[in-house]
């Protein structure tokens, strides 16, 4: 199982930037750099490809209405001959508060799009002459524009011929298809416990039809973690993010994350912690997020129960354990981990 650990995209990005390196050496395995409206993932990414040299680089997620296919091919091209071939396209569909608010995109057709948009980016790598009709125009078809694009390929060699690429998704939808073509999976409020119960059958109609040509999918998922006799309280630590998604990341009638809380079975803390965050009861709303769920999607407390929250994350299929440190000692919980996991 290899160890991971997202940079805090609403911080100092050259701090976070500093602290990979001891991180790095501590061992752990990929760095995954956040983007939603905050600074640019790709800025970050290239940036941690210079002060490191063993870690994997990943986005997650850069979305895929506000950049072209192509455009997108281009970055992971030069960030993975950067980096020397460590780098990670973690993608999603974000949602419509993001695409349509800040990007100014309709929110359309995101589980056709992003297939679309994964074709493409492979085809750039490879440095094929790209045209493409579909969701997607490339170049733009006839009485469109001026009428003078033509199909073009990568003028670059790209350190690689294949990025691999993971897909955040949520919806049944999505995943199956995340299964069927990406190379990794990064889904959000993971519970080991319960993940046969909500993806297993999208999983296993994905895998279906994934191709021999593909390996094995890789799944991102963790949480906190806190390793100790007397620290359940670090799991407050989680409330305002939880609040935030569960409760204002998407509109009432439309928010992904609400609805996935509900089917692991808090529908109706769910629905407390939305009434209290667009309220405007943040606070409350934070402190409406059950303590279960947080236990649930965390790994916080004794050694040997954070042993035994490892062991049903690998139960579950994960293969990497995304982690953020709830003590305020990151490398030394890395090294702890490292020694775990590696039992």
């Amino acid at each position: 199982m290899h160890l991971s650990t997202p940079l805090d995209y609403a911080g100092d990005p050259r701090s976070a930037a500093d602290a990979v390196r001891a991180l790095e050496e501590a061992g752990l395995d990929t760095v995954w750099v956040a983007e939603a409206y905050g600074f640019d993932a790709p800025s970050l990414m290239g940036y941690l490809a210079a002060r490191t040299e063993r870690i994997a680089i990943g986005s997650a997620i850069m979305n895929i209405y506000s950049r072209t296919p192509t455009a997108i091919g281009q970055t992971a091209a030069g960030l993975d001959s950067l980096s020397g071939g460590r780098t990670i396209l973690g993608l999603g569909a974000s949602g419509p508060q993001v695409i349509e608010g800040w990007h100014g995109m309709p929110y359309e057709q995101p589980v056709a799009r992003m297939r679309e948009v994964v074709d493409i980016v492979r085809r750039v790598l490879r440095r094929e002459v790209i045209e493409h009709h579909g969701l997607i125009d490339l170049p733009l078809p006839e009485g469109v524009g001026t009428g003078l694009g033509k199909p073009l390929k990568l003028l670059n060699h790209p350190h690689r011929a294949a990025v691999p690429i993971y897909i955040a998704s949520l919806g049944r939808k999505s995943v199956a298809a995340t299964a069927e073509y990406a190379d990794g999976w990064i889904p959000t409020m993971f519970v080991p416990e319960r993940m046969h119960r909500i993806w297993g059958d999208s999983l296993a109609a994905g895998n279906a039809k994934r191709s021999s040509d593909l390996a094995p999918l890789q799944i991102v998922a963790g949480g906190l973690v806190a390793i100790g006799e007397d620290v359940k309280d670090r799991l407050d630590l989680a409330r305002p993010m939880f609040a935030l998604y569960i409760g204002g990341m998407g509109a009432r009638e439309k928010n992904f994350y609400n609805d996935l809380v509900s089917e692991l079975g808090w529908e109706k803390e769910a629905r407390e912690i939305q009434d209290l965050y667009l309220s405007g009861k943040k606070k409350e709303a934070e402190a409406a997020v059950p303590r279960s769920l947080l236990e649930a999607t965390n790994l916080v407390g004794p050694e040997s129960y954070v042993q035994e929250r490892i062991a049903a994350y690998a139960e579950a299929g994960v293969t990497n354990l995304q982690i953020t440190d709830a003590t305020g000692d990151p490398v030394g919980t890395v090294r702890k981990l490292r020694e775990m996991v590696d039992q």
